[in-house]
């Protein structure tokens, strides 16, 4: 992607920032950068990950729930000023995404957000990488990690940071924690645990989703880290509207659907990749 095209949809993300509290429809937003919708839905959903739709909706939601946490507005005056036409219509969406209505989330006084304002990385390298790219993480890389895990947590599970910077610096003393980076750029991190095997944490940076960032991490974890072994995940439980894709890419890496969980009272479901997947991959 080119650096007009991105300039391009950061004058988009410019102008749904500043109109977070109104109805932005795809055509509303088009007609105001001057792009055809069409264009314009195509070029954004590539660069951001997902479309504007979701993107403004995720925004929107998570805004609101910084103004139930920290203010005391009423919930009909914050479904106004989030863009929603009645408090109905915003308690659903709220509950689709938040796991809980509104009322009950402000009880609980514990913010998180949903999706942050999307800051795009203008120098972007048409190299392929390989697993060789991908090494262990350091002390030094965990600011430009955590900046990378709130672009791509997607809401999930319900984050506390203090108590997964802790596990973070646990992961990289242990050598558990695998980082990919485009020159100065954090585009791909992971965390796992040797016994039992599991992927604990894998963000890719939006931009490079496209690029088959999340199997070179899986090739890299069964050729060097747990090879042979059974590697189990979490991720969303089918038709969360939370779900950005994480449950797709799952299964086009070759993971199985395994028995639905609860985690930090979020539903989610384990996923697992058999060691008989690996030795398809081995033979292909």
């Amino acid at each position: 992607m080119g650096k007009k095209s991105i300039i391009s949809i950061e004058a988009v993300i410019d102008f749904i920032e500043n109109h977070l509290d109104g109805k932005l429809e795809l055509e509303t937003v088009a007609e105001a950068v001057h792009y055809s919708k069409y264009h314009l839905h195509r070029l954004f959903t590539e660069t951001v990950g997902m479309t504007i739709h979701d993107y403004v909706q995720r925004r929107q939601l998570t805004e609101a729930a910084k103004l139930l946490i920290f203010s005391d507005k009423p919930i009909i005056e914050i479904s106004f000023i989030c863009g929603y036409e009645s408090q109905q219509s915003f308690s659903m969406a709220f509950k689709s995404m938040y796991k809980s209505p509104p009322a009950e989330y402000r009880e609980k006084q514990n913010f998180y957000p949903l999706q942050l304002r999307f800051t795009l990385h203008k120098e972007i390298a048409d190299m392929e990488f390989t697993t060789q790219d991908i090494c262990l993480a350091e002390k030094k890389d965990i600011s430009d990690w955590m900046n990378l895990m709130w672009l791509v947590i997607d809401g999930y599970p319900m984050m506390d940071e203090g108590d997964y910077l802790a596990k973070l610096e646990e992961s990289i003393a242990e050598k558990r924690a695998l980082v990919l980076r485009d020159r100065n750029t954090l585009i791909g991190a992971l965390t796992f645990t040797y016994s039992p095997g599991s992927i604990e944490f894998l963000g890719v940076h939006p931009q490079y989703r496209n690029r088959g960032l999340q199997k070179l991490f899986l090739d890299a974890l069964l050729k060097t880290y747990l090879p042979g072994q059974e590697i189990s995940t979490t991720t969303y439980r089918e038709q969360d509207k939370a779900d950005t894709g994480y449950r797709d890419m799952l299964l086009q890496l070759g993971f199985a659907e395994k028995e639905l969980l609860t985690e930090f009272g979020y539903p989610t479901q384990r996923f697992v990749f058999l060691p008989k997947k690996q030795e398809d991959m081995k033979n292909e």
